[in-house]
């Protein structure tokens, strides 16, 4: 016997308030894990069941729907992680930037889907000292969960979220508390970096254009027609020739035949589609 009710109507308001607000798709398999993590909600608000915490959402909803959210959201990453991404940053992507930005001296990333901030660490540190001193090189992190963004803000880590750096990216980048247990990013790392709230699916305030785009581990969640439409978005505001990264499950359908399959779920962009 569950401690709270949750009805085949409750499940389904709620997969489609996440659905048009963010655009993940919620399955009848993802029905334990939405029960777990609001059922934390409903024990903090002190309600009933989940058609209450549905009602209590309806009327409080400046209150409430981001805590929603971000309960339903998954946070899953760790430092390099799918490390052959940044083996080809680091061989192909910044040599080629050297090149063909030579007159603007300009680099931008976009980390879209950036958690507690691993990602956008790893790029921090992958592209430490791989441009002359006079280009301007900035990483923008952007996440919808605002609790696993302030995470990353703070960067503050434990040492199992740091078990996979090596020594030396231990070293020089981290500030490593007196008892151990927790490593601070230093502010030399992190002011390469733009930590800023973002809701894929709504407008996008930046301009860019974005050299590299790294969205992996998100499309997943999407639809067919979400996913169309936010690789779209990408091929609009990547610059020319640009790159779109994905995770190692997701992939674009060749009807995107303005992208290029690199393998290993890189993409580049063959010409600009804006």
């Amino acid at each position: 016997m569950k401690e709270f009710l949750c009805t085949d109507r409750d499940f389904k308001d709620i997969a489609n308030l996440v659905y048009n607000a963010c655009g993940i798709v919620l399955g009848d398999h993802k029905r334990e894990m939405v029960y777990s993590r609001l059922a934390r909600r409903i024990r903090a608000l002190k309600l009933n069941d989940f058609k209450a915490y549905l009602a209590y959402l309806d009327t409080h909803k400046d209150q409430e729907f981001d805590a929603f959210i971000n309960a339903i959201t998954t946070n899953l990453t760790s430092f390099f992680r799918e490390v052959h991404h940044f083996e080809f940053i680091k061989s192909e992507l910044i040599p080629n930037l050297i090149k063909a930005n030579k007159d603007t001296k300009r680099v931008r990333i976009w980390s879209a889907g950036c958690s507690t901030g691993e990602e956008p660490y790893s790029l921090a540190m992958t592209l430490n000292n791989a441009f002359p001193s006079n280009w301007d090189v900035k990483i923008l992190a952007t996440d919808l969960d605002s609790n696993v963004l302030e995470k990353a803000q703070k960067g503050v880590y434990t040492a199992a979220n740091v078990n996979g750096l090596d020594a030396t990216h231990l070293k020089r980048w981290f500030l490593k508390s007196k008892d151990g247990e927790h490593y601070k990013v230093k502010d030399k790392l992190r002011e390469r970096i733009s930590f800023k709230r973002l809701n894929l699916l709504q407008d996008w305030p930046m301009k860019g254009p974005f050299d590299l785009i790294l969205c992996r581990n998100v499309v997943i969640y999407f639809d067919k027609e979400t996913k169309d439409h936010l690789f779209k978005r990408y091929a609009n505001i990547l610059s020319d020739h640009g790159y779109l990264f994905l995770g190692h499950s997701e992939s674009m359908g060749k009807e995107h035949s303005n992208y290029k399959n690199l393998g290993k779920t890189m993409y580049q962009l063959r010409a600009h589609a804006g």
